[in-house]
């Protein structure tokens, strides 16, 4: 999608620093961190949202890649939250599929 700016980011279009990534998914750190740690972990091909993916190895692949992050930063020591906002009531900011992989403080619940 071209005005999708995670899709930029993908096609190179806008440079950032890869944590990780491959064909199929890419992880970033996020610009406005919701904590000391927060990555986000994206899909290459442009879903819009959980709600319009269809082929489960999508999941299968953005969690497995947030869980292997989460292991290679030890984060996995203290704990984590990963997080997958759905829709405007769900806190969704930008239409392409995204997990949030935070770390690093107490996250209480219910969340925000």
């Amino acid at each position: 999608m071209s005005d999708c700016i995670f899709c930029k980011i993908a096609n190179g279009e806008i440079p950032v620093e890869f944590v990780y990534r491959d064909d199929d998914v890419f992880v970033i750190r996020d610009i406005n961190p919701q904590g000391p740690t927060h990555f986000l972990v994206i899909p290459t091909q442009h879903i819009a949202s959980s709600a319009e993916v269809t082929d489960p190895s999508v999941w299968s692949k953005v969690v497995g890649r947030a869980v292997e992050v989460a292991r290679q930063m030890a984060l996995d020591k203290d704990g984590y939250r990963m997080v997958v906002n759905t829709g405007d009531q769900g806190g969704q900011t930008v239409p392409h599929l995204h997990l949030h992989l935070l770390s690093g403080r107490h996250f209480g619940w219910p969340p925000g």
